[in-house]
Formats: structure tokens, sequence, C-alpha cells
């Protein structure tokens, strides 16, 4: 088995002890940080996969998300200013009145595995804070907001309104999602972009940025 094949086993199966170590390993032996980096990419996609197939579960998907960004840390000094391994930037929060943050921080990490650097706004954002992040970062290119509460999805309504009013609007993506949030909503207050699991939204992030 080659060094990144062992890479990507470990994050596969969340060794978030062993996973800095390889990819230490893989970098001695001569491989490149971008194909590491891809590798475990590859990795919490094959993750992604089963759990949307009811294969794996929510915890199984956390360790293997926390391994793969035991191995970022190791690879991040050497992937500086390397442009091909970012995806983009994404603004991500909680709507206002909303206190929940582990699906969001689910979804944080998938995006993060697949490139894109986030700003987490954390959780009962205001409207106001989410445009206040935008006019901060004019490089971003996906906003997404979440909504756990049926009473919070007024509050993900307006922030949808007040992203589809901005100036830049037709230079970003917004993606919503939530346990009440549906594709017929997402729809109806205009959105881009609903994914109901975290394991989809970092492939449907990337489709619609492509």
């Amino acid at each position: 088995m080659s060094k990144i094949q062992e890479v990507s086993q470990a994050v596969e199966r969340g060794k978030s002890k062993k996973v800095a170590e390889l990819v230490k390993a893989a970098l001695d032996s001569g491989c490149q940080a971008p194909e590491i980096l891809n590798a475990m990419i590859d990795s919490m996609t094959n993750v992604g996969e089963k759990f949307t197939k009811n294969e794996i579960f929510v915890p199984e998907m956390l360790v293997a998300a926390r391994a793969m960004q035991k191995g970022v840390e190791v690879l991040k000094p050497l992937l500086v200013g390397d442009n091909s391994v970012s995806a983009g930037k994404m603004i991500m929060g909680t709507v206002a009145g909303d206190l929940h943050d582990i699906g969001k921080n689910l979804v944080i990490m998938m995006m993060e595995s697949a490139g894109f650097e986030v700003i987490d706004l954390g959780v009962d954002v205001s409207t106001e804070k989410f445009i206040e992040a935008l006019e901060q970062n004019s490089d971003v290119k996906i906003v997404g907001a979440s909504a756990l509460l049926t009473t919070t999805m007024p509050a993900l309504r307006e922030t949808v309104k007040a992203l589809n009013e901005y100036p830049g609007r037709d230079k970003i993506k917004v993606m919503v999602g939530g346990a009440p949030i549906t594709q017929e909503f997402a729809d109806e207050i205009g959105a881009d972009a609903y994914t109901e699991d975290a394991a989809s939204a970092a492939q449907v992030a990337k489709s619609i940025i492509a």
C-alpha cells in the first residue's frame, strides 16, 4: 500500500491520532502536498456517500472529518499561496433566534474537507451580520444559512431576502439547509441551493460554483 493510500484509509476510518504522522511520512517519501490533500478529499467524499446511503452515521462522519483536519494542519504551511487547492471562500451561519450549531459545524467540516475556506459566523446570526461579512469579504463565492427550528424559518426567509437584494448578488450563491427546510421552501425564498444533509453539501457547493 502506498503512503497516500495509508493516509486515505486512516482518514476514512477516523484515525485522528495516526493521520498527522502518516501525512508527514507521505511528504518525506516525496509525495506532494496537493496530491495528499486531494486523496484526503476523495476519502471524505467516500465517507459522505456512505452517510447518504445510511451505511454510516453522524458520529462516524465526525471522526473522519476530524481525522482529515489533523492531516490538513500538517499540510497547511505547504499549501499557503497554492490557489489550486482552494475551492473558494464561503460564509456560514445559523440564522437569528436559532442556537443550534451541530448541523452547521458538520457542514463546515465537510466544506473544509472539500477545500473551501469557511468563515463561521456562529449561531443567532442577524441578517445585518451576514451582509456585513459579505462586505468585508468581497471574494466570497457562497453564503450558507441554516435554520434548525420551524420558528426560525421566517428569519431564514429574511436573511435570503436581504442577500438577494445585495448589490453583488450576481457574484455569490446562496445555500440553505436545516431540519425543517425543504427544497420547496428553498425555491420559494429564492435560494440557489438546498441540501438535506451535510454529506451532500460540499458536492452541491462545488457544482453551483463550477
